[in-house]
């Protein structure tokens, strides 16, 4: 078992990777919240796997429970969604001294945890990730929300759970797309802040030795991420590296309507076009777009979409690191090595195409 502190004052709170603890969840759960009622939020191919035997977790431990089970996808990830959710939660009748639970990948988690910082202006709730892009990153951090027609996360909140439980082996039940999809988080994690976790990914020759790894890597990522939140949960400052390839990577998924693209895939996608490009500017290493496309492809990940300029622009212009007349993006020197650096938005095409 792995414990990470994320040390937020009176918003602290404990990140549990354990492979197995799901096994007695209901017991662990009961020891950090006195509620009466608990209410999970999930979708509903995590429930048809999940659901059913959290619940009867909960209810040994003499919780109420109730499941509310959204779409799964991204085009869940809505205002409408989130209103059927607010009034599920009010027919449960559930209180401000009560517990929500996520379960699930990043959709459940996102909209989920957005319910419990708005619902009667705050719910305590815990995540329960079971992608890797959810237990390596989504779920650390409090960065709850929804979409909006306009663009991804346009509509949220800083909501920190009160815990985070990590299994490892619920990652067996993911198809391989799903996987990858989350080790492109990990892949950017390691491009702008641990080279040793790169070259560490370059080497697993097949899925069967990543998942022998995994729970080092989920403890490494989640490692990073709370580092970064403790010195800037607000995101003004050094918490924007880890949104590198995001900038890009949003905007494919939008232009593409979240059908074609995960949000791994247009991470990766961003990653490398954004890193071809520094490298022609002369910000980049030679040669790292490359190891870059080279990693992704390993894992099935692509690197390249094609994208209409004038659309991309037009998408990117909501982005929330974009401030009056500049934007800031994450590039990086080299592998292992990235920071900030503030544009003007009317350069940024340079920066893309």
């Amino acid at each position: 078992m792995q414990k990470i502190i994320v040390e937020l004052g009176a918003y602290s709170y404990n990140i549990i990777i354990d492979k197995g603890l799901w096994l007695n969840i209901g017991a662990k759960i009961r020891r950090i919240s006195s509620a009466e009622k608990v209410a999970i939020i999930t979708d509903d191919t995590v429930d048809s796997l999940y659901g059913e035997y959290l619940a009867q977790q909960l209810r040994l431990e003499n919780f109420t429970v109730t499941r509310i089970a959204i779409e799964h996808g991204e085009q869940s990830k809505n205002l409408q969604v989130l209103s059927n959710v607010y009034a599920d939660l009010a027919a449960f009748g559930i209180t401000r001294s009560d517990l929500i639970i996520t379960l699930g990948g990043g959709v459940p988690g996102d909209l989920g945890g957005f319910a419990a910082a708005t619902f009667l202006r705050g719910i305590d709730f815990i995540q329960i990730p079971t992608t890797l892009l959810a237990q390596l990153d989504s779920s650390v951090g409090g960065k709850v929300a929804v979409d909006l027609p306009a663009g991804k996360n346009l509509v949220g909140s800083f909501y920190q759970p009160k815990a985070v439980f990590i299994d490892p082996t619920l990652l067996e039940s993911l198809p391989q797309r799903y996987l990858h999809d989350g080790l492109a988080e990990a892949i950017k994690y390691a491009a702008f802040g641990d080279e040793e976790l790169f070259a560490k990914l370059e080497a697993f020759s097949s899925d069967a030795e990543l998942l022998a790894n995994i729970e080092g890597i989920i403890s490494t990522c989640c490692r990073i991420k709370a580092r970064i939140v403790q010195k800037d949960e607000r995101d003004t400052g050094e918490r924007m590296l880890l949104n590198f390839g995001h900038t890009i990577g949003h905007a494919v998924e939008k232009c593409y309507n979240y059908e074609k693209y995960t949000h791994g895939e247009g991470v990766g996608i961003g990653m490398v076009r954004l890193t071809e490009q520094t490298e022609k500017l002369g910000i980049t290493a030679i040669g790292t777009s490359e190891r870059l496309r080279k990693i992704l492809t390993q894992y099935t990940l692509p690197t390249d979409a094609q994208l209409n300029s004038g659309q991309i622009i037009d998408v990117i212009t909501m982005d929330k690191k974009k401030s009056g007349n500049a934007i800031t993006l994450v590039v990086l020197d080299k592998i292992g090595s990235g920071r900030l650096i503030k544009i003007p938005f009317t350069d940024l095409a340079k920066y893309i195409f």
